[in-house]
């Protein structure tokens, strides 16, 4: 199971009910935070996230409004006790801004660990910290905004189905089952056994998209592909507002309804709003005419996706 919480759906400065670019994503006791804007803490106490299951925080760019909520939310987790490591991801320009971050934390009990991110370069979760789902990975990819930036497709893979009969044949004791389950080979009487002589076909596992402010691009699109969830760029409401949004680097409802669309995603959240947008409802047609499974995001919004076996 994968849980999915929008904690900010706004662009540019806060509203009373809208906090700056933050989402988290769940999976058992760990967690991936997509950027920090202004108002992440206490987004996440009313959405009952808590932000200390965080593996790393992945920021897809160094916008004031994507990380300023970055410096506060470091300290309160020393202040809560967090001894484990946390990674901190992003583009080109990382160091630059951990050093900022850094003289503003001051020390930390906790070892925060800067990595630059290359699109097209996928990281295993499992290296952040024990737990992840086996093959479970972050890849990062280009988008197109005013400065470097990068969104971020998570991946949860999941392996064929485990055949009991077929262990016993190979005579793998019960206790192994759960390492070839995993992934990993195990030696039985001078042996090694491979996790594909157990394993049927890989199933479809779980991805989710998190784009950052990106105008429509071919690299947005690829990454997209049959995801499960898009959470997208939507600064702008309106097909002639295009030109605006593409000077910003930004997309309208309308664009990113259309790229959901080419891309055969199943669900897409709108995010990111123009202060502008008091209420995104009103447009939400902008979207679902072109893409009906789209839906317009708000602070607190979640979702928890399921292996498609596990589905009712």
């Amino acid at each position: 199971m994968l849980t999915i919480t929008l904690l900010g759906t706004a662009a540019t400065m806060p509203l009373p009910d809208r906090a700056l670019s933050a989402a988290f994503a769940a999976c058992g006791g760990h967690g991936l935070l997509w950027d920090c804007g202004e108002g992440t803490q206490a987004a996440a106490r009313r959405a009952g996230v808590n932000l200390m299951r965080a593996d790393a925080i992945c920021l897809t760019h160094y916008h004031g409004d994507h990380i300023f909520g970055l410096p506060g939310l470091l300290q309160t987790l020393g202040a809560q006790g967090r001894t484990r490591p946390l990674a901190l991801l992003g583009p080109e320009g990382l160091p630059d801004i951990w050093a900022a971050v850094r003289a503003l934390t001051g020390p930390l009990p906790y070892p925060v660990k800067p990595q630059v991110l290359m699109p097209g370069q996928p990281l295993a979760l499992d290296a952040l910290s024990e737990g992840w789902p086996a093959g479970a990975r972050l890849v990062p990819f280009a988008t197109k905004h005013r400065v470097k930036s990068l969104g971020y497709r998570l991946e949860l893979p999941r392996a064929g189905k485990f055949s009991p009969e077929q262990a016993r044949a190979l005579g793998v004791p019960v206790q192994q089952w759960k390492l070839l389950q995993k992934g990993q080979s195990v030696a039985v009487e001078g042996r090694t056994v491979q996790p594909a002589q157990v394993l049927g076909t890989p199933r479809k596992g779980l991805s989710v998209v998190f784009s950052g402010d990106t105008a429509p691009c071919p690299y947005y699109l690829q990454a997209a592909h049959d995801a499960d969830l898009l959470i997208c760029d939507a600064t702008y409401a309106l097909p002639e507002q295009e030109d605006q949004a593409r000077q910003w680097g930004h997309s309208t409802f309308g664009q990113s309804a259309s790229l959901a669309a080419q891309a055969r995603a199943k669900r897409l959240w709108l995010t990111h709003y123009s202060p502008m947008i008091t209420d995104p409802e009103e447009y939400a047609a902008q979207a679902q005419s072109i893409f009906p499974a789209a839906e317009c995001g708000f602070d607190g919004k979640s979702i928890t996706l399921q292996y498609e076996e596990a589905q009712p």
